[in-house]
């Protein structure tokens, strides 16, 4: 099985704990959210960071999920995450299935 990127993995944006541009740009919260962790079969909110505030995208920090969706539904990484999951892709946090 081919192995599922995280969102900073794929992006390479460098954001994650201990990235090139932490100085810069902070840590993303999409890489320490642990709320999501396993979502989307990711690590921390990696498969699932169009849910997760202060994501960074398009040269901006990002705000909440409404204020964000529709940048991030046209996102490749967003349609890889939807396209690798198929039928199990969770799009909103309202469909997560408890454990």
């Amino acid at each position: 099985m081919k192995k599922r990127l995280n969102c900073w993995e794929y992006m390479k944006c460098g954001r994650q704990p201990g990235g090139d541009k932490v100085k810069e740009l902070g840590v993303c919260p999409a890489t320490t959210e642990k709320k999501f962790d396993t979502v989307n079969k990711g690590t921390a909110s990696g498969r699932f960071c169009w849910s997760v505030a202060g994501t960074y995208c398009k040269g901006r920090v990002q705000g909440t999920f409404a204020m964000k969706f529709e940048d991030c539904a046209n996102c490749s990484f967003f349609k890889l995450v939807n396209d690798e999951e198929g039928r199990e892709f969770v799009m909103l946090e309202k469909n997560i299935r408890k454990k």
